[in-house]
């Protein structure tokens, strides 16, 4: 006979073997909601719904404009807009600047705001803004690391094709965005030239390998490869084309709505990338490969460029931020702390907006 002890001790180890066998399925249920995620959070897929109907709207109404405006002849034509894009997540501090930007040109631009919708209030205090009042469209939050930002300034461009068949032009500036000159030389200066979108188009920046993989290794692929893969401002200048190309992609926003690794967030910028690789890849000629919005990122802080304080805004950085290394200027400049505003404003009409 088996001593008690032995026996004991077999049916401990049997229990202690089923226990641990029926603990693996248990344990891989589980394991998601008690182990961190490997990725950042994702787009939700109630934004991503309301934002494709919004789209394939856009696409239609921009299909049946354009039938239209082949059908009339052209004095009968009403003159190209500018439709200028603010994404915002704090107030337009810059409002009354903008507004003496906009004066009496209310027939060659329209305005779209973007905001966060925990902004509140978007526009200063006790400040009446013509321009904008009405003109903030509905909104999502948006965060950096993800592609939050690529669907804002998507649902901003969206909004602005359905809302007027005139818009030409499709201009992202932010809330910490100025202008460099009057509206009159903005304008002559998009439409004077032959059309084509204004983005920056860079190829070969040495740190663009580590945010392709950003996702993972293969995450891009087969859609786009490394070789195709493109870094820009995401500040633009986007003709009507290229504004229905961007609204009607389905194709790279299927890999750039992935959200990055965790261990790969400091190389999560996928709004500085979106743009420029599909343009890029659709439409190479039509785009100039720069962007017409200043920036200095001498002394970058993790990310974000120079941000301009108030006893830096004097003329000669005015005259400074318009210089480019080519021929034409610079419209805008970023980024601006909100406690420029005055000075900005005491030199708007002598410096800024005099041409």
């Amino acid at each position: 006979m088996m001593p008690s002890s032995s026996c004991s001790s077999t049916s401990s180890a049997f229990l202690l073997s089923l226990f641990l066998l029926l603990s693996v399925p248990i344990l891989f249920l589980l394991a998601p909601r008690l182990l961190p995620p490997k990725t950042l959070p994702s787009i939700p897929s109630s934004d991503e719904t309301s934002d494709l109907a919004l789209f394939r709207r856009a696409i239609l109404a921009s299909n049946s404009s354009s039938a239209s405006a082949t059908s009339l002849r052209l004095p009968h034509r009403r003159p190209p807009k500018i439709a200028f894009l603010f994404l915002t997540n704090t107030p337009l501090h810059f409002a009354p600047l903008w507004e003496r930007f906009f004066h009496n040109q209310s027939h060659l631009f329209n305005v779209y705001v973007h905001a966060d919708p925990s902004l509140k209030p978007p526009l200063p205090p006790s400040f009446s803004s013509p321009s904008f009042a009405g003109r903030f469209i509905p909104s999502k939050p948006t965060q950096r690391a993800s592609p939050t930002l690529i669907s804002a300034a998507r649902r901003l461009l969206a909004f602005a094709l359905l809302d007027d068949p005139s818009n030409a032009y499709f201009a992202l500036v932010s809330q910490t965005c100025i202008p460099l000159h009057s509206f009159d030389f903005a304008y002559r200066s998009l439409f004077s030239r032959p059309r084509r979108s204004y983005i920056e188009i860079v190829a070969d920046d040495p740190g663009l390998y580590t945010r392709y993989i950003a996702r993972g290794d293969d995450a891009m692929l087969p859609e786009v490869p490394f070789d195709r893969f493109r870094v820009g401002s995401q500040f633009f200048a986007l003709t009507r084309k290229h504004a229905v190309m961007v609204v009607r992609d389905r194709r790279l926003w299927k890999k750039f709505r992935m959200p990055c690794l965790r261990k790969m967030r400091d190389s999560c910028y996928p709004e500085e990338h979106y743009f420029p690789t599909l343009l890029d890849m659709q439409d190479p000629n039509g785009c100039t490969g720069y962007t017409l919005t200043r920036v200095n990122w001498t002394d970058s802080v993790e990310g974000h460029p120079h941000m301009y304080k108030p006893e830096e805004v004097r003329p000669e950085l005015i005259w400074e931020l318009r210089k480019s290394n080519s021929s034409y200027s610079y419209l805008f400049a970023r980024k601006f702390a909100p406690e420029c505003l005055d000075p900005l404003m005491q030199i708007a009409d002598s410096v800024i907006l005099k041409d």
